[in-house]
């Protein structure tokens, strides 16, 4: 009998620190991703290189995974919907359309994708299923120059509690969340440090924060989502905070 974790962006940042805590517990874990990184294969974790944004092809990877797998032989499966993008941090007016694109096509579009797949997918298994959609405090506040980052975490927690809603009353229904990371070390925080004051008015705090060793680390982080994700206690359709720095 064995857990399975299938997860998107796993190669980097708060995506490998998930992947790593799974690891841990001898969880059998599957990334999606455009980069693959060796030292995950040489740990088994099955590694597909694929473009995200290519949308029509999705579901089509999840399939391939779930022909690789025994229903029989799951007792947990678990989707995290982790890759996605600040894209450009300006003001609104300074976007061009296809940067808008494709920051709710990534945040948004493919983690709607990605859950409807999971859902159909996982229908006649019955074990434990879940999905988890990494969020961000920016979908409950606005900040100066993250119109789009905001706006696409923020349909990610809409996702969550509307999906909730129809697995609900299913037998074995998909019990769903949406957590917040934190401010979390990685590269992204490394962009957001490197705005210009006036599409981001914020951006010395975050400055700051990182003089300050007041960052999240992702190892911490992912072994905080994988608790939460265990925790029978914790209702489908909340939204959740890792606590922290």
């Amino acid at each position: 009998m064995e857990q399975i974790l299938i997860i998107t962006g796993g190669s980097k940042g708060i995506g490998r620190g998930i992947i790593e805590a799974y690891l841990a517990k001898g969880v059998r874990v599957f990334s999606i991703a455009r980069s693959v990184d060796a030292e995950l294969s040489a740990k088994g974790v099955t590694q597909i290189s694929f473009d995200l944004t290519k949308t029509e092809q999705v579901e089509q990877q999840l399939g391939a995974i779930f022909e690789l797998l025994n229903a029989d032989e799951i007792v947990k499966i678990t989707l995290v919907n982790n890759a996605g993008t600040l894209g450009e941090i300006a003001p609104l007016e300074k976007l061009e359309a296809k940067v808008i694109e494709q920051v709710f096509k990534l945040n948004t579009v493919v983690p709607y994708i990605c859950s409807a797949a999971f859902v159909r997918l996982t229908r006649e298994i019955s074990a434990e299923k879940s999905i988890l959609n990494i969020s961000s405090g920016a979908a409950l506040k606005p900040y100066y120059g993250w119109s789009t980052y905001c706006g696409s975490k923020a349909a990610l927690n809409m996702l969550t509690q509307n999906l909730a809603l129809e697995q609900q009353d299913l037998t074995n229904g998909v019990k769903v969340l949406a957590i917040a990371p934190g401010v979390v070390d990685t590269d992204m925080q490394a962009q957001i440090r490197k705005s210009d004051k006036d599409d981001f008015k914020e951006v010395e705090r975050f400055v700051a924060l990182k003089a300050d060793g007041g960052l999240n680390n992702a190892a911490a982080v992912g072994e905080s989502i994988y608790q939460m994700d265990q925790d029978k206690t914790i209702a489908s359709g909340s939204i959740l905070r890792v606590e922290g720095k």
